[in-house]
């Protein structure tokens, strides 16, 4: 089953359910799709899975601006909402890898693509293409840093 196949299965069922809220998500999710289809200019209902993970995470990391803004507010109710939308969304995403997950797969990039220091971007680049949405870019970023700050020595 694809991911859209997946994720057109749960609105079903989420609007027989009556859920008018995980409808709701759903739906803004769908658009954020067609969104990014028309974006990168392509036909309708081509967009591929990564690129759907990606427009996945960057919806996720929008909730998660927002919690941080609201929790600073002190709004609880809206600080919820967003919290809840943010799980329904993470659903759709693979499992987060782990630190050493991620700091094994950053060892073998860098040694097999014999990045130093100043190769910092292209390594964060190559490391992203091989987790895709498993990772958040900052803590691939910082990742990377270290392992480069660290053979650098």
């Amino acid at each position: 089953m694809t991911l859209i196949d997946k994720i057109n299965q749960d609105l079903k069922s989420a609007m027989l359910a009556r859920d008018s809220f995980k409808t709701g998500v759903l739906r803004d999710l769908k658009s954020a799709f067609l969104y990014e289809e028309v974006a990168k200019k392509i036909e309708r209902g081509t967009l591929a899975d990564e690129d759907k993970l990606a427009v996945i995470a960057r919806e996720v990391k929008k909730r998660d601006d927002a919690i941080v803004i609201y929790v600073g507010a002190g709004d609880k109710e809206r600080e919820q909402k967003e919290f809840a939308e943010r799980e329904i969304l993470t659903t759709y995403l693979p499992k987060p890898l782990t630190d050493d997950e991620l700091s094994e797969i950053v060892d073998r990039v860098i040694a097999t693509g014999g990045f130093g220091v100043k190769d910092m971007g292209r390594a964060i680049g190559d490391v992203k293409k091989e987790v895709g949405a498993a990772a958040d870019g900052g803590r691939i970023a910082a990742t990377v840093k270290a392992k480069l700050a660290e053979s650098a020595k």
